[in-house]
C-alpha cells in the first residue's frame, strides 16, 4: 500500500461507478478452525448477496493459520460458488487477516463479517451504500444503538458497554460500538490507514476507527439484529488485556503527536465545516470561541487547585506563579489541538514558547492584582485571594485568545488549504482507478451471472 506522507492525500469523497466485470463490495470472512461452521455461513451469504446486492461482488474467506480442515472446506467453497475466493495466512490474528486482504483487493468498498453470521445480513447494504454513494468513509454496525435489538448474556452485554465507556473516556472516541464484526470501508481510506494501525488481534478495529475519527473521517453507524453465538472461541480475559495495551499505545501516540494524521486529510470544500469563506460568515470563529471557552474553564480549575496545592507550602506570588506555569503549559497544548486543529510535532515548541508570553501577560496581570491586594489589606483572607485571582484572569482571557488566534495560531484562522486538483499529480499521491469514478452509474438489474 502507498506510505504518502503529504497532507490532503486523500481525494475528495465521490459516488462510485462499478466496472463491469469488477467486483464493487469484497467482503472478508476471517476464520480460524472454523470448518463446522464456514461452509454454511459462505453459503448463507452468498445466497443472500446474490439476490439483494445490486452491484458485482466477492466474498473472500481468509484463514488464520487453521489447523483443522478449514482451508479444504475454504477451497472447495471458492470453487463450488461464482465469487468466492479463499486465501491462507500462516500466522494467526483477526488484524492480520483483513489487512493482507483489504491491501491486496481492488474493489472500491472492502468489508468484514464474523463467521457466525451473528448480524443479520439485511444490515449488510445499508452499511456499505453511504460508502458507494461517497457521503461517509467508514461504516460500522452497532449493538448499542437504541433501535438495534440484542440477544446476548449479561457478562457479554456487560464487557461490551464497559469496553466502549473505557473508549469514550480515555480516548474520547464518539462511535458506539467498536468490537461489532461487521464493518465497511472505502479502499482509497483503507490505503491511507492501514499502514497506521499497527495491531494486528482484536483490537485492529478499535484503532481503526479511533485514527479515522481523528482524522476527521466519517463513520456511519447502522444500528443491527445481533444473536450472541455461544459457541464463540473469543477468550475475553485475553482480548480484554491486550485491548487495554493497545488503548495505552494509542493513547499515548496521540497525545504526544507520533500519527501522521494529516496524511489522511479530505480537500478542502469536502466537508462544509471547512467553507470559511462564505460572506458575512466566520464558520472558524464560533467553533473556536466554543473550544477556548471550555479549555479555559478546565485550565481554570486546575490552576486554581495547582495554587490551592501549593499555598500551603509557598507564599501567595510563588505559588500564583507556579499554578499558573503548569496551567499555561497544559493550556497551550490543549488550544492547540481542541481549538484550533494544530496536529503532530511541527512548531509544537514555537507554540508553548509563544504560549508563555501569553502566560507572561496573565502573570503580570494577577501578580498586580496580588500585590494591590496585599497593599490594600495586611492579611487577606484566602476566599478574597481566589476571588481577585478570578476576576485578573478574567480580564486576561479576551486577550489571550486574541493573541493565541491572531499570533501564536495564525495559520489555522480562515485560510484553508486550497482545494485539490486532479490535474496536479503532486496533490494526489496515487491516481484514482476506474472503480474510483466520480460518477455514479445506476446498475442494471444483474443476471445470476453478473450478481456473482
Amino acid at each position: 500500500m502507498p506510505t504518502d506522507t503529504s497532507p490532503g492525500a486523500l481525494p475528495a469523497r465521490a459516488p462510485l461507478a462499478p466496472v463491469p466485470g469488477e467486483p464493487v463490495l469484497d467482503v472478508v470472512i476471517p476464520v480460524f478452525n472454523e470448518e463446522k461452521d464456514l461452509g454454511p455461513c459462505v453459503r448463507r451469504l452468498h445466497d443472500h448477496l446474490s439476490r439483494t446486492f445490486p452491484y458485482p461482488f466477492r466474498i473472500t474467506v481468509a484463514d488464520n493459520a487453521s489447523t483443522d480442515r478449514t482451508p479444504e472446506v475454504a477451497a472447495g467453497l471458492a470453487a463450488a460458488l461464482d465469487g468466492v475466493r479463499s486465501t491462507r495466512l500462516e500466522e494467526k490474528g483477526r488484524g492480520r487477516a483483513l489487512r493482507t486482504v483489504w491491501s491486496g483487493s481492488e474493489a472500491p468498498v472492502l468489508a468484514y463479517m464474523d463467521v457466525d453470521l451473528s448480524t443479520d445480513l439485511n444490515a449488510l447494504l445499508p452499511l456499505v451504500a453511504p460508502l458507494i454513494s461517497g457521503h461517509s468513509d467508514l461504516a460500522i454496525g452497532t449493538r448499542l444503538a437504541r433501535s438495534s435489538r440484542v440477544v446476548r448474556g449479561a457478562k457479554r452485554e456487560f464487557v461490551s458497554r464497559a469496553y466502549n465507556l473505557l473508549l469514550r473516556s480515555s480516548l474520547a472516541a464518539r462511535f458506539s460500538d467498536a468490537q461489532c464484526g461487521f464493518k465497511a470501508i472505502r479502499r482509497e481510506v483503507a490505503e491511507r490507514l492501514l499502514p497506521l494501525v499497527e495491531d494486528t488481534g482484536w483490537f485492529f478495529d478499535t484503532e481503526l476507527l479511533v485514527l479515522a475519527e481523528r482524522a476527521g473521517l466519517r463513520i456511519h453507524e447502522v444500528p443491527v439484529d445481533w444473536v450472541d453465538d455461544p459457541d464463540s472461541t473469543v477468550h475475553i480475559v485475553r482480548t480484554a488485556a491486550e485491548d487495554l495495551k493497545g488503548v495505552w499505545r494509542v493513547g499515548r501516540a496521540l497525545a504526544v503527536g507520533a500519527l501522521p494524521l494529516d496524511r489522511l486529510a479530505r480537500p478542502f470544500g469536502d466537508d462544509p465545516r471547512d467553507r470559511t469563506a462564505v460572506p458575512g460568515v466566520d464558520g472558524g470563529l464560533a467553533r473556536q470561541l466554543i473550544g477556548f471557552c471550555t479549555v479555559g474553564i478546565l485550565s481554570t480549575v486546575l490552576y486554581l487547585a495547582l495554587y490551592s496545592a501549593f499555598r500551603g507550602a509557598a507564599g501567595p506570588q510563588l505559588a500564583n506563579g507556579a499554578a499558573l506555569l503548569l496551567s499555561a503549559v497544559a493550556n497551550t497544548a490543549a488550544n492547540r489541538r481542541l481549538t484550533f486543529g494544530v496536529r503532530g510535532r511541527e512548531r509544537a515548541v514555537r507554540h508553548q514558547a509563544q504560549g508563555l508570553v501569553v502566560f507572561g501577560i496573565g502573570l503580570a496581570l494577577t501578580s498586580g492584582s496580588l500585590a494591590a491586594l496585599d497593599a490594600a489589606t495586611a492579611a487577606p483572607a484566602h476566599s478574597t485571594e481566589l476571588a481577585v485571582l478570578i476576576t485578573a484572569n478574567l480580564a486576561a482571557t479576551v486577550l489571550r485568545f486574541l493573541l493565541l488566534r491572531a499570533w501564536v495560531f495564525p495559520e489555522r484562522r480562515g485560510t484553508p488549504e486550497a482545494p485539490m486538483s486532479p490535474a496536479n499529480p503532486a496533490t494526489l499521491a496515487t491516481p484514482m482507478s476506474p472503480t474510483s469514478s466520480t460518477s455514479l452509474t445506476p446498475p442494471t438489474t444483474p443476471t445470476p451471472e453478473e450478481g456473482r
